[in-house]
């Protein structure tokens, strides 16, 4: 395998195991610990692939064509080749044998000869376009002018808008009221087009038809991660691998990363930014279409387009991604330099792409991956930092909206369909009021009165009963009363085709705020109240401030949130569940479908590609994977293969040590019933303390929960145990605000620094963080950071929780006894032992590191239990029952540091 340098054993192994499984189109789990060089391995393992199908492709290719063209020549099949030989032979003396399906063989030949040539066709056709693309990118890498001639194409036509743009307010001006007064009126685009039910349009792109998008079939790698920065890290990684120049890779992102037009971008909220993207690309598709025909008409102004959005100029952006190896950052910077829109020129450069890096939601959801134009058929995909990808689907097809929503929704449709009543279809009327109802009847459910009418408020009135319900899909839509209605006509027909929801949200921008309404307009007096009440409402209640409500308000428009979850029901009923919570008034109250079944979504993944690897630093147990998500998709267990490698470090780098009593013998056990007791947060302190005097540099404490971490701290305070701690540790708290990790992280750093330059009592630092808190995670606290890391009691999920417990009952119901064991028991300890695992690697980072890990509980010596620990970290384990004999293990690994500080 083509390296950067020379790669550790446990590499090579790892991209053999790999190569292997693309080769086979398998379903792989790969577990490669942090530090291990996960990333250079897969690219290397699965380029080095991809490099050698291409080949033996284009191999095939020319033998096919070879055969086509010596077949022309002797007016006969070639017998070399065994399928076509099959079909054309006939046994001396029968001339009308029979083929296998009745037909006699001189058809079959005739079928297999048609489809052969039909192949060649394909092929040809598919060289003349690949040789066609080559040659375009070749010129573009070599040749610089090229480059500046564009550059100077786009200066000329940039003068040239901004000389028309300057003629065009000269005629303005000249125009006066008249214009003034037109532009007033002007909500042409807030009336909804008339509406052809059940009749499927094809979408105009908005695009001249080109040879160079219909692409040849490339045979592409999908990469994914959870975050921007983890695919931008992958993408430097590429660049730095020795397929960084020939490889043609494209990073995908929301409109929100890749969006260069400043008035676009300063709207924020990714709703805002999706709805005036499309509504731009809308009003240039109106301008070439109705261009002639609205000519002359005052009824109209001219609306604002992209500029951005330039055919040819993402052309050339396409070709520019293509050329050379680009993050997301390098991408916007080459949008804003070429004024094309990196968004829709990445999207351009799909077809012709052999990586693909993007985000988990742009290709775990279904409707996301078609809007982007990304086809899984026969492709491969991989999946990193796959260690939470059954709660990532979950999420993703999960929706939740709000009493606040439902309320604030119906209030805005009905003020819009008494506005325009007059100028709406019969069949906008109708649709609108059956969503009318459908929110009606959701406010109903959860507690609301039945009677709506414009300006009315049911948003802090009390439900008639509170607490948390939980529905089967088919139950909720009878209480509901809406069982009677299509959704799949409501939501996946009318308000896609139709763009209701953004009709809607201009509708509010235009009338929703006090400083835009004019007094004469009665019939909105209705909306505008009923903001205001929000408002005042919600200020009564404590809630939120008045300015950040109306923010909260105006972000994005109810009704696509409402969309969403309307979209959800439509799962099947056993796959899904609906969970009613009532609070103390309508508006605090919310509805929630959540998905049980996330295996539904991830099988069409699976069905449509050629190879599928999940993979991940720390991906055990991997039971999780292989039941609730493989064979629940329907995945043979034969295709599924699972890859685990050790960590590159020496065993004496790494002590993790399983504690099962303290210094004065206490037993360590963290159950609910036992953890708040006195003496189990004193022992915890203890150990602390004795950790300190002999760890150096970091030392990084993982409490279960945060309300934990509150409770022991204030005991450590008024024990004294705390101002102990002090005198050899500074002390950090992880922040409940994501914008404060950075700072305390650097403060963290900046305290062992000192520490370990000047010397003295204090030597260094004690973090306590929290198990799935935002340093559990995506956090390194390599060397000095994290000398020792801490694991307080075991990270059970809190089983009274409603969505865990219809989980578990669920998982009861469809799942087979696992060793013995119940699969919501299986469950609950693999959410747990994930948790671990995640919050314990972020000590060992690289092969020099040192670090000793500290299991605070007897019940990880458990075999069921212990199992669960990765195998890099089970197989150095030591179970200590007594603190003195763990105590001087500590003692050794203080000695291995010093000695290599």
């Amino acid at each position: 395998f083509p390296f950067p340098y020379a790669p550790y054993a446990i590499q090579e192994r790892f991209m053999a195991a790999l190569y292997g499984a693309l080769e086979k189109g398998q379903v792989g789990i790969f577990e490669s610990p942090t530090g291990t060089g996960k990333s250079l391995s897969l690219i290397c393992g699965a380029l080095s692939w991809l490099r050698d199908f291409e080949e033996k492709k284009k191999q095939e290719e020319a033998r096919l064509l070879a055969l086509e063209h010596n077949g022309q020549e002797e007016k006969k099949l070639p017998l070399s080749d065994e399928s076509l030989r099959k079909g054309t032979l006939d046994e001396p003396g029968c001339p009308e044998s029979k083929g296998s399906a009745g037909e006699p063989d001189w058809i079959t030949a005739f079928v297999q000869k048609k489809e052969e040539r039909d192949m060649v066709d394909r092929l040809k056709e598919e060289q003349i376009r690949r040789k066609k693309r080559e040659d375009r990118l070749e010129k573009i890498r070599h040749n610089v002018q090229l480059k500046y001639a564009a550059k100077r194409k786009r200066s000329e036509e940039e003068e040239t808008k901004r000389l028309l743009q300057l003629s065009k307010e000269v005629l303005w001006e000249r125009g006066g009221a008249d214009v003034l007064e037109q532009l007033d009126h002007n909500e042409e685009e807030l009336i909804l087009d008339e509406y052809e039910s059940d009749e499927e349009k094809k979408a105009m792109s908005g695009l001249e038809e080109d040879d160079d998008m219909e692409e040849e079939h490339v045979t592409k790698i999908y990469y994914c991660s959870r975050t921007h920065s983890q695919l931008s890290q992958f993408v430097h990684e590429v660049q730095k691998s020795p397929f960084g120049k020939d490889t043609r890779l494209v990073s995908l992102g929301s409109r929100q990363n890749l969006c260069v037009n400043e008035d676009v971008r300063r709207l924020g909220a990714l709703q805002l930014i999706n709805d005036r993207c499309m509504e731009m690309q809308k009003n240039k598709q109106e301008k070439k279409s109705h261009g002639e025909e609205m000519e002359g008409k005052k009824r109209r102004v001219s609306r604002t387009v992209c500029p951005f959005y330039s055919y040819e100029q993402m052309q050339f952006l396409r070709d520019e991604v293509l050329v050379e190896v680009k993050d997301i950052e390098q991408l916007v910077a080459l949008g804003k330099e070429t004024k094309a829109c990196p968004y829709y020129g990445s999207r351009y450069a799909i077809p012709a792409a052999q990586l693909v890096v993007l985000p988990y939601q742009m290709l775990l959801h279904e409707a996301t991956r078609s809007a982007a134009g990304i086809s899984l058929k026969d492709q491969v995909v991989i999946i990193d930092e796959a260690h939470n990808l059954i709660d990532t689907i979950t999420c993703i097809h999960s929706a939740e909206v709000s009493g606040t929503q439902l309320c604030c929704a119906h209030s805005q449709l009905l003020q819009y369909m008494e506005r325009y009543r007059k100028r709406l279809k019969a069949k906008n009327l109708m649709y609108i009021k059956q969503i009318l109802y459908l929110l009606q009847q959701f406010v109903c459910v959860l507690g609301g009165k039945k009677m709506f009418y414009p300006g009315a408020n049911f948003l802090f009135s009390t439900p008639s009963f509170s607490g948390t319900e939980l529905k089967s899909i088919n139950d909720f839509l009878f209480q509901s009363q809406i069982d009677n209605i299509n959704l799949f006509k409501v939501v996946q027909r009318y308000c896609e085709k139709s763009l209701i929801s953004r009709k809607l949200f201009g509708f509010v921008e235009r009338y929703g705020a006090p400083t835009v309404v004019k007094t004469n307009k009665e019939k909105l007096a209705g909306l505008q109240n009923f903001l205001l009440s929000l408002q005042q409402g919600s200020d009564k209640e404590g809630d939120l401030p008045v300015e950040a409500e109306s923010d909260q308000l105006r972000s994005a428009s109810p009704l696509m949130q409402i969309e969403g979850f309307l979209s959800a029901l439509t799962n099947a009923n056993q796959d899904g569940r609906v969970i009613l919570n009532r609070q103390g008034t309508i508006g605090q109250s919310s509805l929630k479908f959540l998905l049980l079944n996330p295996a539904v979504h991830f099988a069409k993944v699976v069905k449509e590609c050629r190879a599928v690897i999940i993979a991940g630093g720390t991906m055990q147990p991997v039971s999780d994977f292989r039941e609730q998500l493989l064979s629940c998709a329907g995945v043979e267990p034969a295709r599924i293969v699972e890859f685990s490698c050790g960590h590159v470090i020496p065993p004496e780098n790494i002590l993790p040590v399983i504690l099962c009593s303290g210094p004065s013998s206490q037993q360590l056990e963290f159950t609910y019933q036992t953890r708040d007791l006195p003496q189990m947060m004193d022992e915890t302190g203890r150990i602390l303390c004795n950790v300190c005097n002999v760890v150096p540099g970091g030392v990084v404490c993982f409490f279960p929960s945060y309300e934990y971490e509150r409770q022991v701290y204030a005991r450590w305070e008024q024990t004294g145990l705390l101002a102990r701690l002090a005198t050899k540790k500074k002390i950090f708290q992880e922040p409940k605000k994501a914008n404060q990790v950075d700072q305390v992280l650097v403060e963290y750093a900046k305290c062992i620094k000192r520490c370990s330059h000047v010397g003295g009592q204090m030597t260094g630092a004690l973090l306590f963080s929290v198990v799935g808190g935002k340093m559990s995670e995506g956090i390194n606290f390599s060397d000095d950071l994290g000398r020792c890391v801490i694991m307080v009691g075991m990270p059970y999920p809190n089983i009274k929780a409603p969505e865990l417990r219809e989980k578990m009952t669920w998982l009861d119901k469809t799942m087979p006894r696992a060793a013995g064991q119940a699969p919501s028991r299986v469950l609950i300890e693999n959410l747990c032992m994930k948790a671990v695992n995640q919050s314990i690697g972020r000590a060992i980072r690289h092969q020099r590191d040192f670090a000793s890990i500290l299991l605070l509980d007897h019940r990880y010596a458990r075999p069921a239990i212990f199992n669960k620990l990765p195998q890099w970290i089970k197989e150095r384990t030591q179970v200590k029952a007594a603190f003195g004999s763990a105590f001087a293990e500590l003692r050794k690994v203080r000695a291995c540091i010093l000695s290599h500080v």
